[in-house]
């Protein structure tokens, strides 16, 4: 019987592994061809013990019946590479706030196995936790609310009954509000540090990975406590963005330009 590739992991133990790699937001869309042609690049040579991608692999995704529509021969292109991964070591991959409504037919086509938010990664160095990020910027109590709203099961179901040609018009909308509202905003809004360190302590983990923010740092929260954040991906940008944070055994975390 396969596993239900779709069904979120609480945790996963990780160690047996001696390299680990992880990435998000990515920001996968056709009009981003340089982003996508460097990640496929890099998903081919792709040496490591298993991948994680922490949300926002996708710009937007509305619902998995775009694999099977015309419309979606980006998604199909973008699943293709992922099961080619997939076959060769374990991919895990947790949702972000663009690609939240991936279910379970894209977990199946892309051979991806989903991760909860927050996922608790067990290691030789100890208890470790994975999350998109997004969750734990609570001063953005706007984004909160919003959230709240579309994580809803009423709200999927109602979305996703609509036409696939409505939801992608909406998403065209909503993606065009994102924007103007960052242009707009003076204050940028970070992860609450606090809020990440008692995400930490709850689970008794010492390493919080995230994405969502994009400014790639490492952030001391205690002596025993710390949050790594990735980096974001934009092959157009000037200087380029691409990035992977690695853990190797012996070595400890490391991030290396997926560019040059």
């Amino acid at each position: 019987m396969k596993p239900d590739l779709a069904a979120p992991l609480a945790s996963v133990n990780v160690s047996p592994w001696h390299k680990l790699t992880f990435i998000s937001d990515l920001h996968l869309q056709p009009s981003q061809t340089a982003t996508f042609e460097v990640w496929q690049s890099a998903m081919q040579r792709l040496d490591t013990d298993a991948l994680f991608i922490l949300g926002d692999l996708f710009e937007v995704w509305v619902g998995d019946d775009i694999l099977d529509a015309p419309e979606g021969v980006f998604e199909r292109q973008c699943c293709e590479v992922l099961q080619q991964v997939a076959k060769r070591l374990p991919v895990f991959w947790m949702v972000g706030n663009r690609d939240f409504l991936w279910g379970r037919q894209a977990a199946h086509a892309s051979g991806m196995q989903t991760l909860q938010d927050p996922c608790v990664l067990e290691t030789s160095q100890g208890r470790w936790l994975l999350s998109h990020g997004d969750a734990l910027c609570i001063a953005d109590t706007a984004y909160q609310a919003f959230r709240q709203k579309v994580r809803s099961q009423a709200w999927q179901t109602k979305f996703l009954s609509q036409p696939l040609a409505d939801r992608l018009t909406i998403a065209r909308d909503m993606r065009a509000q994102s924007e103007a509202l960052k242009q707009s905003q003076s204050v940028w809004i970070d992860v609450d540090d606090a809020a990440a360190l008692q995400l930490l302590q709850q689970h008794n983990a010492s390493v919080l990975v995230h994405g969502h923010t994009h400014q790639a740092a490492l952030h001391v929260l205690s002596s025993q406590h710390q949050r790594l954040v990735l980096s974001d991906w934009d092959a157009s940008a000037m200087p380029a963005r691409a990035q992977w944070l690695t853990w190797q055994s012996g070595r400890g975390f490391s991030r290396s330009a997926v560019l040059g």
